[in-house]
This record gives structure tokens, C-alpha cells and sequence, in this order.
């Protein structure tokens, strides 16, 4: 998983801002940042609203939208694998890894490396280089 300049950049202004705040995902569509954020109490509209007004920089240049995780979280860490081992995710590769893009299974394994996912054809080990997207789901739907 690769973090862009802009995503850097809200991250070191959040840490010196909002200390408590851990950004999550940054996607840049277009003109607007489309942001998720955690916080340990949990995600409020306080605080969303306190982030957003934490970037004045970004604002200049960007709409920003500022959400809770929810119930399917993005994992973008090694340390989000690492804290939702046996859980169930959706990963989604840039490149075709063992010939396929997506996989959906159990969190199996995760080090600063690579995730072990446990797939219904088999464990796949996939680099995190190779990850364009992640996210929890929510199996008891």
C-alpha cells in the first residue's frame, strides 16, 4: 500500500493538531479528499468536525469530507491486519496475484511485510506493495 504526499502531509498535521486522531485512508477524487479517520473513544461528529477544521491547508485547495471508519473499516497497516486477525476481509490487489484481484477470507497472518489471507480455495499470502484496497465485512449481515 502505497500513502501519497497529501496523505503524509495530513498525517503530520493531525499528529501535531489532533494527536489522538490515527488517519485511516486518504483518497483524492478529483477536487475532493475523501478521508476516514479512528479515534480510541470512538468517531463523533465532534470530531470529524475538529479534524476538519484542524486542516486549513488542505481546505484550500480541497473539499474535504472527514468520516468514521465504520462497521467495514479500511485496513491500510500492517498494524490494522495485526488487530483484526480472525476477522473476515476484502483485500484488492493492483496486479493479479495468483490470478485473481480480490480476496475475501479470514485474516490469517500479518507481519510488516505480507497478510495471510485464508480464502474458501486456499491461503494466500499477498504483499502489502500489492494492495490497493482493504477493508473489513461485516459477516453477520
Amino acid at each position: 500500500m502505497k500513502f501519497s504526499a497529501i496523505h503524509d502531509q495530513i498525517e503530520q498535521q493531525l499528529a501535531e493538531r489532533e494527536p489522538d486522531v490515527e488517519v485511516l485512508v486518504v483518497e483524492v477524487r478529483g477536487e475532493t479528499i475523501e478521508m476516514y479517520i479512528d479515534h480510541p473513544d470512538g468517531v463523533t461528529l465532534d470530531i470529524c468536525e475538529r479534524v476538519t477544521h484542524a486542516l486549513p491547508e488542505i481546505r484550500e485547495d480541497y473539499a474535504l469530507t472527514v468520516s468514521s471508519p465504520g462497521i467495514e473499516r479500511p485496513l491500510a497497516r500492517p498494524g490494522h491486519f495485526q488487530r483484526y486477525l480472525g476477522r473476515t476481509a476484502r483485500i484488492r490487489t493492483s496486479e493479479p496475484q495468483d490470478g485473481r484481484k480480490t480476496f475475501t477470507g479470514e485474516l490469517v497472518g500479518a507481519d510488516d511485510h505480507d497478510v495471510t489471507v485464508a480464502t474458501e480455495t486456499g491461503v494466500v499470502t499477498i504483499p502489502y506493495a500489492a494492495i490497493h484496497r482493504s477493508n473489513l465485512v461485516n459477516s453477520e449481515i
